[in-house]
């Protein structure tokens, strides 16, 4: 055999096509990745819906009716299990309380509608409402409050803004009328307001409604005959000129039973307790809060009436102070829904983990098995073989050349039964071989025919050599 025959023989084995590779480590850590993906999906979903929500409470003093309503409204919030978190900050007094609420350092706080209201405060919901009683001493009645502008009156309330509101309803300017208008000392019961040594022509108590009706102290008074109860005929009046004061109605026994106080509707005055939020607190936050409030409204009164009777806030445009947004969506039922809320969010996070997954999908397959060969990529070694026919100078090379070609022809049709090589350039591996193959039948025929000439010139005879060692040449003279 040749040596070029030599040679061939020692040539590389057919390309076999690529095989799926597994990698334990790196099956893992695909593993591991796919897992901390989901669980940051998991917490990211949950933290968008469940996040912890810290809201600013400004109160009064730690005894303070504010301040004990707060603690009530923060146990149930994490009774609950809420979003919400409630951080409550004590003030000198709910003036100051107010004052940082209107410098925005809190989100939530309590304001009585006489108080100065900071233009930034939404109501969530009406807590309370304070009345106004005009009490006379004995059977004395009372026609109306001008008639007490020049006399004694003694102030009965829980602070000192209720003087200021006192004075305020009875047109008396600063002055020495204004000086008569007084508190009531603490502890002071109505006997002894209304006993001849004090010199007070009336009472005007301010008083939570909810507390009025618990307290017997009326009544007892009430059948000693100690005082009359008188109506404020000009409510409607200071309703109009005050927009903080609302025109009240006591029912007939509100405040005694026997004997019945009043002993038939009266007319009366009254203010609002009002939890307030600041304007910019979220639609989401205040609608929740809102709805935690009303639901949990046995839960979040006092001892000493106080919140016992919470009711929606007013979402009337020209209330005093206008309902929160999100409040009053939930007053009037027109909340989203979750999917109303959440639908544009989900669909993009939807989108996100489609990309998420694509990307994790593609590392997978790049981590975990070699991608399938193109068949268009085989026809580079079919071409391969192609230029090395015209070097092939004996059957037996030839024969080598046409064991490789098949070769690639099994490997792509098991690999494109096993996934391993896609129909991609099918077409020109099909051209490629069937040039190839075409290529090596003419170079077969060639071979053989000159092998043929090749044996036929070796059986047939040699021609008879001639010695021309023994030609003598001989040369004739020609005569002349």
């Amino acid at each position: 055999m040749s040596t070029e025959g030599q040679a061939s023989s020692t040539e590389a084995p057919p390309r076999r096509p690529k095989v799926i590779k597994t990698n334990q480590q790196q099956v893992l850590l695909y593993v591991v990745l796919t897992l901390l993906l989901s669980f940051a999906t998991v917490w990211a979903g949950r933290a968008m819906l469940h996040n912890s929500e810290t809201l600013t409470f400004a109160v009064g003093g730690p005894d303070s009716d504010e301040a004990l309503f707060a603690a009530k409204l923060a146990a149930v919030l994490k009774n609950n299990a809420s979003r919400f978190r409630i951080k409550i900050v004590n003030n000198p007094d709910n003036a100051k309380a107010l004052a940082q609420f209107d410098r925005r350092q809190a989100d939530l706080a309590i304001l009585r509608t006489d108080a100065r209201v900071p233009p930034r405060a939404r109501t969530l919901a009406i807590l309370e409402h304070d009345l106004v009683l005009l009490l006379g001493p004995g059977n004395k009645k009372i026609k109306s409050l001008a008639e007490l502008r020049k006399k004694k009156v003694a102030v009965v309330a829980e602070n000192e803004s209720s003087l200021a509101f006192v004075r305020n309803i009875l047109d008396v300017p600063d002055g020495p009328d204004s000086a008569k208008i007084q508190m009531a000392p603490q502890g002071a019961t109505l006997d002894k307001l209304f006993a001849p040594s004090s010199g007070f022509s009336a009472v005007i108590a301010i008083v939570h409604a909810s507390k009025a009706v618990r307290d017997k102290a009326y009544q007892q008074v009430a059948r000693r005959g100690g005082f009359t109860l008188n109506a404020i005929d000009e409510a409607k009046a200071l309703a109009r000129k005050f927009p903080g004061i609302s025109d009240e109605t006591l029912t007939a026994g509100t405040l005694s039973a026997s004997p019945e106080i009043p002993d038939d509707d009266l007319d009366t005055i009254g203010l609002q307790w009002l939890l307030v939020a600041q304007s910019r607190m979220s639609l989401t936050t205040a609608g929740d809060l809102a709805r935690i409030v009303y639901e949990n409204k046995s839960a979040l009164g006092l001892d000493n009436g106080f919140a016992t009777r919470i009711e929606p806030a007013s979402t009337e445009k020209d209330a005093f102070v206008m309902a929160h947004q999100g409040a009053a969506d939930y007053i009037n039922d027109d909340t989203k829904s979750f999917m109303d809320k959440y639908s544009d969010m989900m669909y993009l996070g939807a989108g996100a983990l489609s990309v998420i997954g694509s990307i994790f999908a593609a590392i997978y397959t790049k981590i975990t098995r070699i991608a399938p060969e193109k068949a268009g990529e085989l026809a580079t070694a079919i071409l391969d073989i192609g230029e090395r026919i015209e070097h092939a100078h004996s059957l037996e090379q030839l024969e080598c050349l046409q064991d490789e070609l098949e070769g690639i022809l099994r490997g792509a049709v098991i690999g494109l039964r096993d996934g391993t090589i896609s129909t991609d350039g099918l077409d020109t591996f099909k051209l490629g071989y069937e040039f190839v193959r075409d290529e090596i039948g003419m170079r077969r025929d060639y071979l053989k025919r000159h092998a043929g000439e090749a044996e036929k010139a070796a059986r047939e005879p040699s021609p008879p050599q001639h010695d021309d060692s023994k030609v003598v040449v001989v040369k004739t003279a020609q005569s002349a």
